[in-house]
């Protein structure tokens, strides 16, 4: 199939769908105005509220989310959507952006956070790449549960793996300490799992994985050390 969108390599044979989460006026109709000029369909949403309302409507490919709304938090809009429509990607826009914030986003499956003021070419190639990944995906199963037991084991043994090989492997400890989750490529790893490695998430792992050895803590201790530092 020939793609009808020469800004994206996705293919698509109808305008992909993308829904603006933004309560500033002139920023969310900027975004509309460059973002249909490109082919996209294009709907606003000045709420969390109206965001959750409009996917109850219909289907979007994406989800272009500002984290500071009245009523419902930013935040809470995409743990919703990235639960109950996880084919959905994200890109996230906010000028109250910190590293806990962006770190928190990425657990979720963001695909990428861009702080504000962003300029059109940024946003255009983020949307761009969350697109060519939301059509690798496959059809959703609605009926599917979102994480079978079998799937929590095999994360769990992928972590245990990894923190594992940070003891043994050197190179591969120094790679991981300074790329984060790209030297995770190999890894059946969720969003959430890389991103709780890459940053030292001692809770995540904790809850998700169980208690870990003095080996596989030597990492998350150093990488925590390093934060704090």
């Amino acid at each position: 199939m020939i793609s009808l969108f020469t800004n994206t390599e996705a293919n698509f044979d109808t305008p992909p769908q993308i829904l603006v989460m933004e309560d500033d006026r002139t920023v969310a109709m900027g975004l509309e105005m460059v973002l249909s000029e490109e082919g996209y369909h294009v709907d606003l949403a000045g709420t969390g509220e109206l965001a959750l309302e409009a996917f109850k409507q219909r289907r979007f490919d994406l989800l272009v989310a500002d984290l500071r709304l009245p009523g419902i938090d930013g935040m809470e809009v995409i743990r919703k959507v990235r639960k109950e429509k996880p084919e959905t990607e994200v890109i996230v826009i906010t000028g109250y952006g910190t590293a806990a914030k962006a770190v928190e986003a990425m657990k979720l499956g963001v695909h990428d956070f861009l702080p504000k003021p962003f300029t059109e070419d940024q946003i255009k190639a983020a949307i761009d790449e969350a697109l060519k990944v939301h059509a690798k995906k496959p059809a959703v199963d609605a009926t599917k549960e979102a994480e079978t037991e079998e799937e929590k084991l095999i994360q769990k043994r992928e972590v245990l793996a990894v923190l594992g090989r940070t003891a043994d492997d050197m190179h591969f400890w120094s790679e991981l300490m300074e790329n984060g989750s790209e030297a995770l490529a190999d890894y059946r790893l969720s969003y959430a799992a890389k991103a709780a490695i890459a940053s030292g998430d001692l809770k995540w792992i904790n809850e998700n994985v169980g208690e870990l050895t003095q080996k596989h803590l030597k990492f998350i201790y150093k990488r925590l050390e390093r934060e704090a530092w």
